[in-house]
């Protein structure tokens, strides 16, 4: 590549961080909205990405932490030390039952086999509920929240906070204005590994001191503890009982500009075209067609987007489109009637060809903290961008990805309104779950 083009690309980029900087770091409705007392919050999960969450949102001064739940009390010292007034459960259900009348809001920030059982929990109680990624571990399980949350009209957010920085804010802009045309068909990729090609294995080791491994199971079936880091505390994303492989860890994030880019709705159908996954675990390498139907911002009646994990990606022909630069481990790219995108998880928007956008000026764009713009909406009811009438349809598109997997080769077409798989009738048995006995929880 010239030094002219690659001029001009960094030209492009700090056109978009100078946009940036302008735009106001919160929306207006957010700046004008009357401040209403304090937000009383409570934390499912104590530390790792709930630690993030509970410090992202006290870092609004009107959020007091007044309760958190942690099946393991040994990652709790943090909150011990730095909220030395806020009370500490383990059992999250005692936590709802003594703390409901002292709460407004709550983060559900645990492996993803527990996200619905507590979130519809505190639905039903009338707290607003930032959830984290996936929504839910099964598509039903995301329905039924997306459903309560609409019921209780209390405010929602999902943790992709990506949705809410100016370079995937960008990158929807672009699209939607047109910049590289109509969306002829999208490559998603992560080269994440949350998949384990290996035998469980065969031992039961003891429970640490401080972890009810019976609270960590939740709504799954009993079985052994294993220790070494096998589930607990960030491989469970790799188990199939618990996490979502890394579809579902990473696609929530990387679909999410193209979901919303594209004004994307239920797809078709989908297609595995990758590796099964184990008894126990999840495939790594997986390659997965969806279908959508078109909109105004695609080129056709249907578009294609294609996602790629581990070590996978999109073809030679696809590679080439970028001028000789190279492709992130993480992104997308976005084929148009005039133009492509790359969109890296997480930098600015690329423009190609680089010599028919040299010259161009981007947009600015609105910007804020995602949390704190959950908090501020729990302050006046208002309605954060990720809220799950958007988030829970991209989640149910998410999670159809790794029921197809189960099924390799074989189009899985796809009936929305009822989740259902019409010409595959095996796969509807991974739309949802059955409970374990005295789990069950109320709506699920």
């Amino acid at each position: 590549m010239s030094n002219s083009i690659r001029f001009s690309r960094r030209r492009f980029l700090g056109q978009i961080g100078t946009a940036a900087a302008v735009a106001p770091f919160f929306t207006r409705h957010l700046l004008s909205a009357p401040p209403s007392g304090i937000v009383r919050h409570a934390s499912f999960g104590a530390a790792g990405m709930a630690g993030a969450d509970i410090g992202e949102l006290t870092s609004n001064k009107f959020v007091k932490l007044v309760a958190v739940a942690d099946v393991d009390l040994n990652r709790t010292a943090d909150i011990r030390k730095n909220f030395p007034d806020t009370r500490i459960y383990q059992d999250w259900r005692e936590l709802l039952d003594k703390e409901a009348k002292n709460l407004d809001s709550v983060n559900v920030s645990t492996p993803d086999h527990m996200h619905a059982p507590i979130g519809m929990s505190a639905l039903q109680l009338g707290k607003a509920v930032y959830g984290q990624k996936p929504l839910t571990h099964d598509i039903y399980e995301t329905r039924r929240l997306t459903e309560m949350a609409r019921e209780k009209k209390v405010p929602t957010q999902m943790g992709i906070q990506i949705h809410s920085t100016r370079e995937y804010r960008l990158a929807v802009k672009l699209i939607q204005d047109g910049i590289i045309g109509k969306v002829k068909r999208v490559h998603t990729f992560s080269n994440k590994k949350w998949g384990d090609n290996s035998p469980r294995p065969d031992r039961s080791d003891p429970v640490p001191t401080g972890f009810d491994w019976n609270l960590w199971l939740g709504v799954m079936a009993d079985r052994p503890f294993i220790g070494g880091g096998y589930y607990h505390p960030s491989n469970w994303r790799k188990r199939l009982d618990f996490g979502t492989g890394t579809f579902g860890d990473m696609g929530c994030h990387i679909y999410d500009p193209v979901f919303k880019a594209l004004a994307l709705t239920a797809p078709l159908s989908v297609r595995s075209e990758g590796p099964t996954p184990g008894e126990y675990n999840w495939g790594i390498n997986a390659i997965i067609h969806y279908t959508f139907p078109g909109t105004a911002y695609t080129a056709g009646d249907t578009v294609q987007v294609t996602w790629y994990d581990g070590d996978a990606r999109p073809p030679e022909e696809v590679k080439a489109l970028l001028e000789g630069d190279d492709v992130p481990g993480q992104g997308s790219i976005l084929i148009g009637t005039k133009g492509v995108m790359l969109l890296p998880h997480i930098a600015s928007p690329q423009l190609y060809p680089d010599a028919q956008y040299r010259d161009f000026k981007a947009p600015e764009v609105e910007t804020a903290n995602h949390w704190t713009q959950f908090a501020e909406a729990v302050r006046d009811n208002g309605k954060p961008w990720a809220n799950w009438d958007y988030a829970g349809p991209l989640t149910e598109a998410v999670l159809l990805g790794g029921v197809a997997t189960r099924f390799p080769n074989i189009t899985l077409d796809w009936d929305a309104p009822n989740l259902r798989f019409p010409n595959v009738v095996d796969a509807n048995a991974f739309v949802k779950r059955r409970y374990r006995a005295g789990w069950e929880v109320k709506g699920l």
